[in-house]
């Protein structure tokens, strides 16, 4: 069994008063079980100010998480805030873990983490949560497959951090007070836990019938579409403008069909290089289905609340509900910015203990069978973690 607590802060310049509103809420002398550990979300500035590093220092428990540009839980929402949902459980218990600098050799450096995290148990983790810095020159595909492949399928659900900078600059993970922007943080869950897994991303109806083929990429570079130029594929589509600049492509994303029987699953533009070649936030992986999305306010927000509803169908009297939503989804809500926050804590109500942030990139598995987890690299997606 694990309780769930949550706690929030505003105060940004004051490291004294926010640790002892968050020991407040979280009431840990009376509430603390056997083995603990915190994910965190919190606004940048929180970093910069010391305040987090402060938190995080002194709680008797590892905390690991990311920066985000919104977040919430039951009773607080907002920018500039710093929110924190932490595990604790006499029966089940967690393992932490961070990589050194993922700028060479990202892949090797996070399967050996994993390796040695694990490498003390006997048994295989239940869940992995996965927490790392925005990387233009990394994909997150690889991390993921590098994940799945060096604990052999297991479960994997996490974010890339994201912050409200206009280049992305203080995209920061965070592990035990100390900040990143080049590393990643795991948390290993041991114990009798079945976590299940719901993604939403664009309505069918939204997507442009107009499938394309990926001929060539390399990675999270798209060079070419059917055979021809990426750039030519999008004067086709009519948005040789919108091209220049990533905030007018926010609205529309690519769905990647792999042609192996699982869900599609999205990836977002963000620039063209200097060969004119997409640079995407995720693999763009050759042989791979396009197709083009519309997306709007109203369709986040359709979305996001069904995906909800279905998981608390499925899932009676869940302990904790945790999601990541793309931080492209909240630039489609225009200055409305808290709408599919408050959507989705309308319909999971004041009873369930709940955490949510926005992501930079969103790791989910889109499939669980008897063998092993499909975990996917996903942009533009609204992800939840139930159990």
């Amino acid at each position: 069994m694990i309780r769930t607590l949550t706690a929030s802060t505003e105060n940004i310049d004051d490291p004294a008063a926010a640790l002892d509103e968050i020991r407040g809420q979280l009431d840990l002398n009376h509430k603390l079980l056997k083995n603990s550990v915190g994910i965190v979300a919190c606004h940048y500035e929180f970093v910069l100010s010391g305040t987090a590093k402060v938190i995080s220092e002194n709680l008797p428990f590892d905390i690991a998480g990311t920066i985000s540009s919104l977040q919430a839980v039951n009773n607080a929402k907002g920018a500039l805030l710093f929110t924190l949902m932490v595990f604790t459980s006499d029966d089940v218990s967690f393992k932490t873990a961070v990589t050194p600098s993922l700028k060479e050799d990202p892949g090797e450096k996070i399967a050996d983490t994993y390796r040695a995290a694990a490498a003390d148990r006997k048994e295989k983790p239940s869940l992995i949560f996965a927490f790392a810095s925005f990387m233009l020159e990394n994909s997150g595909d690889e991390y993921v497959q590098v994940l799945s492949e060096a604990s052999g399928g297991i479960p994997c659900f996490g974010t890339l951090a994201v912050d409200d900078t206009s280049d992305f600059r203080e995209c920061y993970m965070l592990y035990r007070g100390e900040h990143y922007l080049d590393k990643m943080s795991l948390i290993l869950v041991y114990g009798d836990i079945n976590p299940k897994f719901y993604l939403a991303t664009i309505s069918k109806n939204k997507l442009l019938d107009r499938a394309a083929l990926v001929t060539s990429s390399e990675g999270h570079i798209l060079k070419e579409v059917n055979g021809r130029p990426v750039v030519e594929y999008f004067e086709d589509m009519g948005l040789a403008k919108a091209v220049e600049t990533s905030y007018d492509m926010t609205s529309l994303p690519f769905m990647l069909d792999y042609g192996d029987g699982t869900p599609p699953v999205s990836k977002v533009f963000i620039s063209l290089n200097e060969q004119k070649h997409a640079i995407c936030a995720g693999a763009m992986p050759e042989g791979s289905t396009m197709y083009m999305g519309v997306f709007d306010k109203n369709d986040v927000i359709f979305t996001s609340g069904n995906l909800i509803k279905q998981a608390l169908r499925e899932m009676a009297n869940p302990s904790v509900i945790i999601g990541y939503s793309c931080i492209s989804r909240s630039m489609t809500l225009g200055s409305d910015i808290f709408a599919e926050i408050d959507c989705v804590l309308k319909e999971i109500g004041p009873k369930v203990p709940v955490f949510l942030a926005y992501s930079g990139g969103e790791m989910c598995p889109t499939q669980i069978n008897p063998q092993a987890a499909i975990n996917r690299f996903h942009n533009n997606t609204f992800i939840l973690c139930v159990f």
